[in-house]
């Protein structure tokens, strides 16, 4: 029987009970796997990758001891999106012009004249 991989879909977040080996994705409890804007929405300096990878560990270790449910990996991914949506706010983060669909899903971007 095939092992089915628990997973959190949001728009800029997706996590999965999952590891990656030869880019494929291999289910495994023991640990989660986010992947970060799919779309490529966003553009993600290093700073800003890093701070988005921190949140996350910190989220799954606030989770330590809970049940491991699609629930609780929601609310992980909520957590995040909210983040996303903080830094995008700041300015710390900003939209990809060149992405297939230009939808501004986190709201219209921040301008100068705008702050």
């Amino acid at each position: 029987m095939t092992e089915t991989l628990l997973k959190c879909t949001t728009r800029h977040v997706r996590i999965f009970t999952a590891r990656v080996e030869n880019n494929d994705l291999v289910h495994d409890l023991e640990q989660l796997t986010l992947d970060l804007d799919p779309d490529n929405e966003f553009l993600w300096s290093e700073t800003v990758t890093e701070e988005i990878q921190q949140r996350f560990k910190e989220l799954v270790s606030s989770h330590a001891g809970a049940e491991l449910s699609e629930y609780n990996l929601r609310r992980i991914g909520s957590e995040l999106e909210g983040t996303i949506h903080q830094l995008l706010q700041a300015g710390k983060l900003s939209y990809n012009p060149e992405c297939r669909v230009l939808n501004y899903s986190m709201g219209l971007p921040r301008t100068p004249e705008l702050l």
